[in-house]
């Protein structure tokens, strides 16, 4: 079908629209609700934070001209931009940026982004309505603001280029109240035009971007579940860019036509297979590290996996520090026998193994199950939809799951806290509900390290004591590739998908 298709597709006429496709609708298109990549993507068209990420992840102005930090790395102070104007034509003052972060705090809001900013003053307080002032921060005139942190908290101005922290009219939220959500107004590139939910969300350009305005008309995203579908559309000219998967990384990598618009960036993940340390029979290390001992992470990365990532030694994606840890759990089938038996594992106690629906992860579970059979481990494999699934391994239903887990800010920190800090059980991140209270206070020790070079050497010393004591197995960094048309210019794949505002993109004449 691939070859038939390459050979008779023709492009729709062009309309200036970029098309791109989603698997789903979007949750919501108000920041301070969005958790997935897809809501977040598109708010990065629409909206703008203080600051932002450039494209080799060092954090520059935005909304923000400029800004500066106390010596103790408690007072950030920012200078805003005076022509920076929301879509619906009023201009963007301080108050909207107070308004934004206090917004995210405010009990009424129930946004499940607070975490971005608790580390203000007085914002645990001014969550639990204890008080009605958060004294973290000040607007001093119209474009200068301070916020000021309780405690030093090295991450935080990386935290301010996410999703959640972008700006939000704060006349217009009030006026709209929880239809916002649905007819979002910000002051980026891209402004929201319509949507019909299961069909298609169109965005189209803003002529009053207080940067240079965007090159193409707007973006039509289309809501396509299935992959297959996804590839035909793009090959019959439909689709603009489109992901490639497993199933057909080899075609689009052969294939002259589409192997010369490929785009690849080493993506900001870490996937790897869970192990529920709370609970028998996994909260034996021994048996945790004979699970670590019999994959030939190596093997499935080369041949299923096609080399589509980087073998991970740690939790820390690698371009996300200095330093190199060696592989703590080569393969080695026999040591991984003694240490199960060892263990006292009972081979009639099936372990459950969790995965959601998409195929790659099927395929991902059954390849481990055959190497834990090897080992003497059996283990029985459940399909879940994917809601269906994160509650199941958030309440620690599982013993076993795969999952991968992507940087929201560009630091080694969100790989530490959420994944393994004990405060962060279920949907904090900490899926494996692993707790050691020596590694709980080496990350909060980190968290408070403003050095970075003495954080690098806490980073590393966490790491190597996560994998000694193996909460997960850790298998590899994957690669995102997408294959674009020949008539779209300036398309970049970025490392986070808050970084792609949309705005260089040009469509020639297709």
């Amino acid at each position: 079908m691939l070859l038939l298709l390459s050979c008779s597709s023709k492009p729709a006429e062009s309309d200036g629209y970029l098309y791109l496709r989603i698997n789903a609708n979007p949750t919501t298109l108000d920041p301070a609700y969005v958790v997935d990549v897809a809501g977040g993507s598109m708010c990065a068209k629409m909206f703008n934070g203080l600051v932002k990420l450039n494209e080799n992840l060092d954090v520059v102005s935005d909304i923000a001209k400029s800004w500066s930090v106390s010596a103790d790395g408690l007072k950030y102070t920012f200078y805003l931009r005076d022509n920076v104007t929301f879509h619906n034509g009023e201009l963007l003052t301080a108050n909207d940026v107070e308004y934004s972060l206090k917004r995210l705090l405010m009990p009424e809001t129930k946004s499940p982004n607070t975490w971005v900013v608790m580390s203000l003053m007085g914002a645990e307080e001014f969550l639990n309505g204890k008080v009605s002032t958060l004294n973290g921060i000040k607007v001093t005139d119209n474009y200068t603001i301070e916020l000021t942190l309780k405690t030093p908290f090295a991450p935080f101005i990386k935290l301010l280029t996410m999703t959640p922290a972008y700006i939000v009219p704060q006349k217009e939220v009030q006026r709209q109240k929880k239809e916002f959500a649905n007819q979002p107004v910000g002051t980026g590139p891209f402004q929201f035009l319509h949507w019909e939910p299961d069909s298609e969300l169109t965005l189209k350009r803003f002529p009053k971007y207080f940067e240079s305005s965007a090159k193409i008309t707007g973006i039509r995203y289309r809501v396509i579940p299935e992959d297959l579908t996804t590839i035909t559309e793009f090959m019959l000219g439909n689709l603009d860019t489109t992901e490639v998967t497993a199933a057909s990384y080899k075609f689009f990598t052969t294939d002259k036509k589409y192997s010369e618009n490929l785009k690849t960036a080493v993506g900001l993940n870490t996937y790897y297979l869970g192990l529920n340390n709370s609970k028998p029979p996994l909260n034996n290390i021994l048996l945790r590290q004979a699970i670590a001992y019999s994959i030939d992470k190596d093997k499935i990365r080369k041949t299923y996996y096609q080399g589509r990532g980087e073998l991970a030694s740690g939790p820390i994606p690698d371009n996300l520090k200095s330093y190199k840890l060696p592989q703590r759990y080569s393969y080695n089938p026999q040591l991984a026998k003694q240490l199960v038996k060892k263990s006292g594992y009972n081979k009639s106690e099936k372990l459950k193994f969790y995965v959601n629906t998409a195929q790659d992860s099927i395929d991902i579970a059954e390849i481990i199950t055959s190497f834990l059979k090897e080992a003497g481990i059996e283990t029985e494999i459940k399909v879940l939809e994917w809601s269906a699934y994160k509650s199941a391994i958030n309440r620690g239903e599982s013993d076993l799951f795969w999952l991968g887990w992507w940087a929201d800010y560009p630091d080694g920190e969100n790989f530490l806290y959420p994944l393994f800090h004990s405060s962060n059980f279920g949907a904090g991140g900490n899926r494996t509900r692993f707790t050691n209270k020596h590694i709980d206070k080496l990350i909060e020790e980190a968290q408070r390290t403003i050095d970075n070079q003495k954080r690098e050497i806490l980073y590393r010393n966490i790491e190597q004591n996560i994998v000694e004591e193996c909460p997960a197995v850790f298998f590899w960094h994957r690669k995102d590739y997408v294959v674009t048309q020949t008539w779209i210019k300036h398309f970049s794949l970025s490392p986070i998908y808050s970084i792609d505002k949309g705005d260089f993109i040009e469509i020639q004449h297709r």
